[in-house]
């Protein structure tokens, strides 16, 4: 089967977010290169419609646009995405695939996280400031809760980091499989995910420290619910938010009971810590 591949200039921090869009118009290959993202898409399922499409989903991004499209033959997708996957110094943290180099310093905590194809083949700006953040705010058998755990990525570096327990949840269907795998690759315990919403979280938890990294129209929708699991004292850290969003988080009614502790930035993304 021939594919057809797009060419899309697109800055780094944004590629996680098409991906996921792309994923949907039924796109199964991606590259990361600087500021490019390579789309491919079996040939004939690509049209004018779909191409339309797609240009009108870039006018949200700016300065994306496509650069060229081509005609392929078929190729190993899986051999071309895991050449494009580069271990990453993050903080504290070693992050790897399988696939790449072991950790050689003694003083960073490795994590293996294999993540599916089609979500990407780095770790977004917003993953990186909460890994950063993690070793400061994790207190030795601290309990956590992980709306939208995606990989597993952050759950299982709160375990590593000390705390007792973490679980998470994610309404992507292949969250909760990718999740399993990447606890097993970091062989991590009392790490529980299931598919779903705040609904899944077992009834009368209460967790020391809430990880949220997903966008601002959701975490509004969702921060309410989740206040309501957090423990006297915990900590609240929020991701997934432009620069622009932090004024309107922090005027959210639903957090004015809980002290904003200090916000951090990587280029145009923030995270934000609040503390019960």
């Amino acid at each position: 089967m021939d594919y057809i591949q797009l060419f899309i200039a697109l800055k780094d921090d944004f590629h996680e977010l098409l991906i996921a869009e792309l994923f949907d118009m039924d796109f199964e290959g991606f590259e990361e290169e600087e500021d490019i993202l390579i789309a491919s898409i079996p040939a004939n399922r690509f049209d004018d419609f779909r191409r339309e499409e797609i240009e009108r989903i870039l006018l949200n991004f700016e300065g994306a646009s496509i650069l060229k499209e081509e005609l392929v033959s078929p190729q190993n997708w899986n051999e071309t995405w895991e050449q494009s996957i580069k271990p990453q110094n993050i903080g504290k943290f070693y992050v790897r695939p399988t696939w790449a180099p072991e950790n050689k310093d003694p003083n960073s905590i490795e994590l293996l996280i294999d993540p599916k194809m089609a979500f990407g083949t780095g770790y977004h700006a917003t993953t990186r400031l909460i890994l950063e953040w993690i070793p400061e705010i994790i207190t030795e058998g601290d309990t956590v809760l992980d709306a939208g755990t995606g990989t597993g990525i952050l759950g299982i570096a709160t375990l590593k980091s000390g705390a007792s327990s973490a679980f998470g949840f994610d309404i992507d269907e292949w969250s909760k499989d990718n999740a399993e795998e990447n606890m097993e690759l970091n062989q991590v315990l009392d790490f529980e995910v299931e598919l779903g919403s705040t609904e899944v979280i077992p009834d009368g938890s209460a967790y020391d420290v809430i990880l949220a990294n997903i966008n601002r129209n959701a975490l509004i929708h969702l921060i309410p619910e989740l206040l309501g699991f957090l423990k006297p004292g915990g900590k609240l850290l929020l991701s997934g938010l432009l620069e622009e969003d932090e004024n309107i988080m922090l005027s959210q009614e639903s957090l004015q009971g809980l002290t904003h502790i200090d916000t951090r930035q990587q280029k145009e993304w923030i995270a934000i810590l609040f503390n019960a």
